[in-house]
């Protein structure tokens, strides 16, 4: 669910190994047309933002559209993955790797014309850091922040607790580490979640619920990071983000002509758009984990770690990478993706294969007796437990449900919209639950794994493992780059050891434009990107 990487420009080597894009299909390099001001462009999201109050959320659909909204100090170029500045002009770093030190480029203003100044950030960085933000998406990419001081407009000093991998990055983060107005905030009061305020090439014109965002181009932007080719305003006159959650329905808009670009794409549908000269298809491999199961450990029959290896053990994940993603994807192992650093490729070795009989003797062995209907029972208890679900993994919970089945574990599927599943998890209210996430850096799993992050963060499975506490802190603070791997190849040895988690595949994502659409580029965590793009009616 956010973003997390590095530190300095002698880690920047620590993103080798994430996400490759292709493109099928793509435009001519020397366009009939050149670029045009205005026209409308059409995305459809699967997936609704709970606010737009950035600082409050950690879906992934809240940080999309917030990018579009915002800016960061830094930047990073998605081709070469070199980090830059951006609203910073130029930035400096102690010797000893605590005193980060900001010159903020001049004239930038948000929406409401008031300037952006370091003031500007050291409000934003101390509410994203209050006890009612701190765990939020925000709040957790920038926790290793002692204190923020503007020294004056346009100078911003960052001290931090210790020296800190994933922060460099983290500050590249248009979404979550994006400036905000304090008094835009005040303002607005509670309405502020519908009327953002933000720094960058799109203003937020209006929100239908469950069926659209509008943002209308910003005439005042000249602040674009330097891996755009425009450096000025967005071109189109408005972008159009619509929540389209079925697959099918997006698809049906796209071929209608009433949407320009359609998001997480089905690999079985995206095959036909390679052919189809009217389209340009972008697909890479995810950056993150596509789909796993998390296990809420407060549960008692997930204390046993017989029954948490025999889940492992009963998933075919090669099956559910066939049938859901058409073979468009590989296996997950741990709970690091294929396209991360720090993966470690000998998983495969040690992780746990596709064994149902093995699994059936570890039920055995914890007591879950098969009855005459095929359900394990334990002092006279069915082994039945509720996963919940959300449309766009509906195959894959289905598969793992029948899966299980073959065990002689029930499994009741409780399939929810994306933000209540969320609200479900943080309540603790649950068995099992589908997740995902996008990262291009390991360190997002402190937020995930580590235990003091239970109680209102995204430990929503209440894992409490020294190790891996430890690991998750050593990994936080390790700035040489081969020294830092191991930390977390040492973690998924201990997630594989522990069972904490049930990972079953990541996806390649296929986004499909028009090409009336051109020039659009994107980002590696997926969303498209329209700094440069144009629209030809």
């Amino acid at each position: 669910m956010r973003l997390i990487r590095v530190l300095l420009v002698v880690l920047l080597s620590l993103t080798a190994g994430c996400s490759q894009s292709a493109v099928t299909n793509p435009q001519p390099e020397q366009s009939t047309s050149s670029p045009k001001t205005g026209g409308t462009i059409t995305l459809a999201m699967t997936e609704e933002p709970d606010t737009l109050d950035i600082q409050a959320s950690s879906m992934l659909a809240t940080e999309f559209v917030g990018a579009y909204l915002g800016g960061a100090l830094l930047s990073e170029d998605e081709k070469t993955l070199q980090i830059n500045p951006s609203l910073a002009k130029s930035y400096t770093v102690s010797e000893d790797g605590k005193t980060w030190t900001f010159i903020l480029r001049p004239g930038v203003l948000f929406h409401d014309g008031t300037p952006l100044t370091a003031n500007s950030y050291k409000e934003t960085f101390e509410r994203a850091l209050s006890k009612d933000f701190a765990q939020q998406g925000t709040g957790s990419s920038i926790s290793s922040i002692e204190s923020i001081t503007a020294k004056d407009d346009s100078t911003l000093i960052l001290q931090l607790k210790e020296p800190s991998a994933p922060l460099l990055s983290n500050l590249a983060n248009a979404g979550w580490a994006q400036p905000l107005s304090l008094q835009a905030i005040e303002k607005a009061k509670e309405q502020y979640e519908r009327n953002p305020i933000g720094v960058g090439p799109w203003k937020f014109e209006s929100w239908k619920p469950a069926e659209s965002i509008t943002l209308v181009r910003n005439p005042d932007f000249h602040w674009a990071d330097a891996s755009a080719q425009n450096q000025g305003a967005v071109r189109p006159d408005k972008l159009v983000i619509r929540f389209i959650k079925n697959s099918q329905t997006m698809l049906a808009a796209l071929d209608s002509g009433s949407l320009d670009v359609a998001t997480n794409v089905p690999a079985k549908d995206a095959k036909k758009y390679r052919s189809n000269e009217k389209y340009t298809v972008h697909e890479q491999l995810k950056s993150g984990l596509g789909l796993f199961i998390g296990l809420n450990l407060q549960r008692e029959v997930f204390t046993d770690i017989h029954v948490r290896k025999a889940l492992n053990l009963a998933v075919n994940k090669e099956a559910i990478v066939q049938a859901s993603l058409q073979g468009e994807g590989v296996q997950a192992f741990g709970p690091i993706g294929e396209a991360m650093f720090g993966y470690d490729p000998s998983i495969k070795e040690y992780a746990y294969s596709y064994q149902p009989e093995e699994a059936g003797k570890l039920l055995e062995e914890a007591g879950w007796k098969l009855n005459a209907q095929g359900i394990r029972e334990r002092d006279g208890s069915p082994l039945r437990v509720h996963l919940l679900s959300m449309e766009r993994f509906s195959q894959g919970a289905q598969l793992v449900q029948g899966m299980l089945k073959d065990v002689g574990i029930e499994v009741v599927i409780d399939a929810l919209e994306p933000a209540a599943l969320i609200q479900t998890a943080v309540s603790g209210d649950y068995d099992m639950t589908v997740m995902g996430y996008g990262a291009s850096d390991p360190d997002v799993l402190y937020q995930f794994l580590h235990s003091s992050q239970r109680q209102g963060g995204s430990n929503f499975f209440n894992i409490a493992d020294d190790q891996i506490d430890k690991l998750l802190e050593k990994g936080r603070v390790t700035v040489n780059t081969d020294d830092r791997k191991q930390v977390y190849v040492d973690l998924q040895k201990r997630m594989v050891d522990q069972a904490y988690w049930v990972p079953i595949y990541t996806e390649k994502k296929f986004t499909v434009i028009n090409k009336r659409v051109h020039d659009v580029r994107l980002h590696r965590l997926g969303y498209p990107i329209f700094q440069d793009s144009w629209v030809e009616e």
